[in-house]
């Protein structure tokens, strides 16, 4: 009898055991936890956010033949964003794109682009937006600003979306995304070429949407120095 009851308390302390392990064990997935580091920075940072090359797209898409959208896109380019966490209307954007870094794809129709037909790339190495004002327009944000092609500058307005914010690491400060687009027409910057073909019909079309998926990242602080070294100053 003595047996038995050992037995049967070593059992239930093994299920404790094994149990006690397989909570512990559990963890909360990633989106889990992206959810909650996201909610605690919802409304992000303010400061410069400079955009990261390999996590945006500057890019347009043109109609061809009234049929489809091609598109393209800068390889090459800069930008920064300066956010003002406490009133976005105070918030500024500008960004440069090199023409000569176009890529739609096919070499031989971005050869063309870079001539003088269009971005004439030569003459005219870079398209620039430089932000004059940000406002709400009810729930919708517009930025607008001065939009350089082929050395001809107008006011434009993009509608854009700030999609959210993510905290700094290591090896990078806080990061923030941004959404925007905006039509605009290229024979206001004198690119006329393909307008129509001989049946009369759009070749390109006059109006084209340029389309901006930015990862913005704003600089890591200085590290707080050495109180030693500070000392040792002094």
């Amino acid at each position: 009898m003595k047996r038995t009851t050992v037995f049967v308390g070593l059992a239930f302390l093994v299920v404790a055991l094994f149990a006690g392990s397989t909570t512990t064990a559990v963890k909360p997935t990633l989106e889990e936890r992206f959810s909650e580091t996201a909610g605690a920075v919802q409304k992000g940072e303010s400061g410069v956010y400079t955009f990261d090359k390999a996590h945006t797209f500057i890019g347009f898409k043109v109609k061809h033949m009234g049929l489809i959208k091609v598109p393209g896109f800068f390889r090459d380019f800069t930008g920064e964003i300066n956010y003002n966490a406490e009133d976005v209307t105070k918030s500024s954007v500008n960004f440069t794109a090199k023409t000569e870094s176009v890529d739609t794809g096919v070499a031989g129709r971005d050869a063309h682009l870079r001539r003088a037909d269009f971005f004439d790339a030569e003459k005219f190495p870079e398209i620039t937006f430089k932000s004059t004002k940000v406002e709400k327009r009810g729930d919708d944000l517009y930025i607008t600003g001065n939009f350089t092609l082929r050395g001809v500058t107008k006011s434009i307005s993009f509608e854009f979306d700030i999609e959210g914010f993510l905290p700094g690491n290591q090896r990078k400060g806080m990061t923030m995304g941004v959404s925007a687009d905006t039509t605009i027409k290229r024979f206001d910057y004198g690119v006329n070429y393909g307008s129509n073909v001989p049946a009369g019909a759009p070749g390109i079309s006059n109006e084209v949407e340029i389309v901006l998926e930015i990862e913005a990242v704003k600089a890591k602080e200085e590290a707080a120095a050495d109180p030693a070294a500070a000392r040792d100053s002094n």
